[in-house]
């Protein structure tokens, strides 16, 4: 299974995820439109619904032009996911987390990622999926992910949402947590865990290693 990385790393300010993608308006533009066509076949179909060409025309792009941004299903996919947390990453950073201690904090915010994609079955199946099944090529689209889950949970833990720097301890506590959230998750998605099942499996994890 692929690992969340989780480095120690400043979370004050733009993180690779947030940051723009390069490239001229026509071309973020473009991306975006693969990205959403992607998001849309997988809610409706699943991982196996996310053919390039099908991305392509759903796109109104060529198909030659979709394999120079994404090289594969994989890429896009993970590419996708990584998009999603942007929405935690700029949420975190313009609003204090709720909770008065940091369990309660970063409970909070993985809940509520949780249960947003698990209102999506389909999608959360084809995310996980190729999350499960990314290489080396797409380390990059990987780190994006792990990263944002760094900043995010970060910040919850110190209830900052200006928290800067994330120390060796903090930045090790933050990979686990994301390590068992991505394998409860993973469990959901193959039907060896509930919802109630896959919070308690977080919680437990969290309250442990906050002690």
């Amino acid at each position: 299974m692929t690992s969340v990385s989780a480095e120690p790393r400043n979370t004050d300010g733009p993180t690779p995820a947030t940051a723009p993608t390069g490239g001229s308006a026509a071309q973020r533009e473009r991306r975006r439109r693969i990205l959403d066509a992607t998001i849309t076949l997988a809610a409706e179909g699943g991982f196996d619904a996310v053919q390039m060409r099908a991305v392509a025309e759903q796109a109104e792009v060529a198909l030659g032009t979709l394999y120079r941004y994404f090289p594969s299903k994989i890429h896009l996919l993970v590419s996708a996911l990584a998009r999603e947390f942007t929405k935690d990453v700029e949420r975190s950073a313009v609003r204090a987390t709720p909770g008065d201690t940091a369990h309660e904090r970063i409970m909070y915010v993985l809940n509520r990622r949780t249960r947003a994609l698990q209102k999506q079955p389909k999608l959360t199946e084809a995310l996980v999926r190729a999350f499960m099944f990314a290489d080396q090529s797409v380390t990059g689209e990987i780190h994006e992910v792990g990263t944002s889950l760094t900043t995010v949970i970060a910040r919850a833990m110190h209830g900052a949402p200006d928290h800067g720097e994330v120390t060796e301890e903090e930045a090790a506590i933050i990979r686990i947590i994301s390590d068992v959230w991505l394998s409860a998750l993973i469990s959901w998605v193959t039907g060896r865990m509930d919802e109630q099942d896959v919070e308690k499996s977080i919680d437990v994890a969290v309250r442990l290693l906050l002690r």
